[in-house]
């Protein structure tokens, strides 16, 4: 059924197959996920409550952090509530509107956490680098202005995305053989050239997390010459142990990420079923590990969540 009073004769909702080959599994593949998601949600939280209770935990690493549990709970709850409807429910079907909703969620906080990680990374290089002026460097005003320069990022850049798609005919075919609604996903479904929408994707891709990448990369390569520097192997060891949480996070958000984003456009060789599998719980992975590389590897967050704990961090 198709809605009228629109030139671009849009579909009034499209079906979500969950994970396609395995039909007969899906019902406890969900159980693992949603305990995914009850750990995400969970131990997200619990971060930024002891941020925001913990006056001495206000500075730029940690506000930082804060940020990054925000967006990991907006970009896993734009995903899991409905994949598990899917999975243990059957209920596939989702409303057009709601469907482009779910786009921008995923790929606008995605390109936000990205921006986030780079942010830490710059956090970490000054307080390595230039200690005696980290305070002054990043201030709370400078702090604010580079969070609010990647949320802005993040949804300005996203936003055509969910425009174009809208002022485009649908095929027949309403069928995203998923548990969510994806960019590229959705745009197979649309009988029409695609070539300026795939290429603004491409674009907004390659721009946001290569710059990111990029930022990151330099900064980790100063880290690390003046780390080596150093004329105190404890102090090399402490050094590295402040930027341990932070790679970790970045290798659990950009391997699964790009694996996915290269999978669905250059993949055709990968099998179908690998593709889907991991697929579905991309936007989970980082959420969950987050809070827990976060609460194991730092001692201030740690002593929180676990009074009494006294263990000296790496």
């Amino acid at each position: 059924m198709l809605a009228s009073g629109n030139s671009s004769s849009h579909p009034v909702s499209f079906f979500l197959l969950g994970i396609p080959g395995l039909e007969n599994s899906q019902f406890w593949i969900a159980f693992p996920l949603g305990a995914m998601y009850v750990v995400a949600i969970v131990g997200n939280i619990a971060v930024l409550h002891i941020i925001r209770t913990d006056h001495t935990l206000h500075e730029p690493m940690y506000l930082f952090l804060a940020m990054l549990a925000f967006t990991d709970l907006v970009l896993s709850s734009s995903t899991q509530p409905k994949m598990l409807a899917i999975l243990w429910f059957h209920a596939r079907k989702i409303e057009y509107h709601a469907c482009l909703i779910q786009v921008f969620f995923i790929h606008a906080f995605s390109s936000v956490e990205s921006g986030v990680l780079m942010a830490m990374a710059l956090d970490r290089y000054v307080a390595v680098c230039f200690p005696l002026q980290h305070s002054s460097i990043l201030t709370p005003s400078a702090v604010f202005k580079l969070e609010a320069a990647v949320m802005m990022r993040g949804l300005l850049w996203v936003s055509p995305f969910c425009f174009m798609v809208s002022t485009m005919p649908f095929c027949p075919n309403r069928v995203i053989p998923q548990s969510y609604c994806e960019h590229m996903a959705v745009l197979k479904l649309v009988c029409a050239d695609t070539r300026v929408n795939r290429a603004y994707g491409l674009f907004v891709a390659f721009s946001v997390v290569g710059f990111d990448i990029t930022v990151i990369s330099i900064s980790y390569v100063m880290i690390l010459r003046t780390v080596l520097g150093l004329p105190s192997g404890e102090a090399r060891l402490k050094a590295f142990g402040t930027c341990a949480s932070h790679i970790c996070v970045i290798l659990a958000f950009y391997i699964p990420a790009l694996f996915t984003f290269l999978t669905h456009r250059f993949g055709h060789h990968v099998p179908r079923v690998i593709h889907i599998v991991l697929a579905n719980p991309y936007p989970l992975v980082p959420p969950t590990l987050n809070p827990i590389i976060y609460v194991v590897r730092t001692k201030q967050i740690r002593d929180r969540v676990i009074p009494g704990c006294c263990g000296k961090d790496p």
